[in-house]
Formats: structure tokens, sequence, C-alpha cells
């Protein structure tokens, strides 16, 4: 069965009946080129344990299985089980999940699915859900080695854009915090069925083995993260008055002491002065909600 051909997938879909759904996401890939790369770029070999997130009808499932240790797919589309039943039958080293990847423990899985092996997480994901998975798999310091999605492009470059630059937010940081981002290559959106009204793009995301600056305080690091962000066109001391509800001297203060300028924004800060910023807040905080 070809799994990227359009008239093989219709006839696929109608054998099961099942109706694609916008809600979550789905768009099929129809590109036989791109499966290979992805499987290739995210690491999938002998001895290897790919978490596979969103296997849609099993095409980047089959291409992760044939070089892998062994891949497990979570699927939340209860409707999709048995098409995989049928387009991975062949296959003894694929274990399907059926459940939503933001409930689901996760470090049981990893650990009871790939005992003995490296982990990596490849997915093709919906554009819905992209920030809170890649949040949740780096938040929760899973046992994995790397991160290797198709998002859709913008989402690429906000991912990985470099600190400081103008393409640089919230979640820039987190993920630069937890790990190396590099965007790998994009794809056209006529290399999906339906086609998306947006091009994608694989990222990988390379887990380090210590965040990317020393932080005490972890979460008010965090906290002080979104709360910069929050309000992009206003100055850092404003926005971090604001988010962080304490008083306005003390967070110019913190600044001065961290060698920032008070009317300096956050797309203009580096990794490094957030966390010299997070160390003289941390010293500087009065509120009372602040964690320290």
């Amino acid at each position: 069965m070809n799994l990227t051909s359009p008239s093989e997938i219709r006839a696929l879909l109608s054998r099961h009946d099942v109706k694609l759904s916008k809600a979550l996401g789905q768009n099929f890939i129809i590109n036989p080129g791109i499966c290979p790369k992805i499987a290739e770029s995210g690491g999938a070999s002998p001895g290897v344990g790919v978490l596979e997130i969103g296997p849609g009808i099993g095409v980047l499932t089959k291409e992760l299985a044939k070089t892998a240790g062994k891949v497990v797919s979570i699927e939340l589309d209860r409707r999709l089980l048995p098409v995989l039943d049928e387009t991975l039958a062949e296959l003894d080293n694929v274990k399907i999940i059926h459940g939503d990847v933001l409930k689901l423990d996760l470090a049981g899985i990893i650990a009871e699915q790939f005992p003995g092996m490296d982990a990596v997480v490849c997915a093709n994901l919906p554009y819905y859900i992209t920030s809170p998975v890649i949040m949740r798999l780096l938040e929760e310091r899973l046992p994995i080695k790397s991160i290797t999605v198709m998002v859709q492009k913008e989402a690429a470059q906000r991912l990985c854009a470099e600190m400081p630059s103008r393409q640089a937010g919230a979640v820039t940081a987190a993920v630069a915090y937890f790990s190396r981002a590099a965007m790998l290559f994009t794809v056209s959106r006529g290399s999906f069925m339906p086609a998306p009204k947006v091009d994608s793009a694989v990222i990988r995301l390379d887990i380090r083995e210590k965040p990317a600056v020393d932080i005490e305080a972890e979460a008010l690091f965090f906290r002080i993260i979104k709360a910069a962000f929050g309000q992009r066109r206003k100055t850092l001391a404003n926005c971090l008055s604001s988010g962080l509800a304490m008083q306005k001297g003390d967070i110019v203060r913190a600044l001065e002491h961290a060698g920032i300028q008070p009317e300096t924004r956050a797309e203009q800060l580096s990794m490094e002065q957030f966390g010299r910023l997070c160390g003289e807040i941390a010293r500087f905080a009065v509120c009372g909600e602040c964690e320290m």
C-alpha cells in the first residue's frame, strides 16, 4: 500500500468510514520524500526507541520502523486505530497507544517500552498543539535525546530563533533553556492532503545535559520570561512590574544591577542576561507572590 498516494489514502479512509477532522489538524503527508528525511534526521536507528505523536495513517511510522529498534505511536483519534491496524499489520516493532499526549504518563511509557534504549521523539505535529506538546516534552525532563518535529513554518522560525532577535519570544527562550534548536528543512503546503494554508518546516531540538543558564529559582525565571514577552511594545521595566506584580522601582534597580537598561525590550536580551536578571529580581523581590 502506497500511503503517500492520494487515491489510496482516500480508498483507505473510505474502507474505514473515516472523514478527516479539521479540529484535530489532520493533514496527511503525500510527498514521498519527506518521511524518510524526517526519520533520518530524527535519529531512528537500531537500538533507538522512537516515540511518535499523531501517526495518522502511519506513513511516518513505517519509515521510522524501518531503522528504529522500536516505535511507539500515540494517537488521539480512536477512528484511526483500525486504519493503523491495517497499514502497520506487517510491522512487529510498532506499538500504538490510544490517548492524549498532553495527559498520558510519557515518562512511564518511555521506561516501559524502551528499556535499555536511547529514546527520541519524532512527529508531524498538528499546528494547534505544537507549543503545548513541545513544552510538555521539555519541561518534564523526559529521558529523551532529541525531539524532531514538523510544525508550521512560522512556528519553526520562532522556536529556532536566535536570542536576542526580533523573532524571539517566550517560547524561544524556553526552548533554548532546555535544548539546542535547529531548523532542518522546509516543506511546502502541497506536500499534504488536504493542503494547509501555510508551509511547514522540520526542526530538531537536541536536549541539553544541563540548562543553557544556571538558575536557582527556575519557576521565577519562567515567570520573568512570560512577563517580559507578554507586552512586546512595552519596556522591560513596565512589563516585569506588571507581570510580576512588583514595584517598578524594585524592577528598575534589579535591571540596573544586572547591567540592563530599564527601557530595554525583551527581544533585545540574551539567555545569559535573562539569567542575571532572574538572580537580581530574586534578591530585590518584595512581592509575596514571587517564587524565590
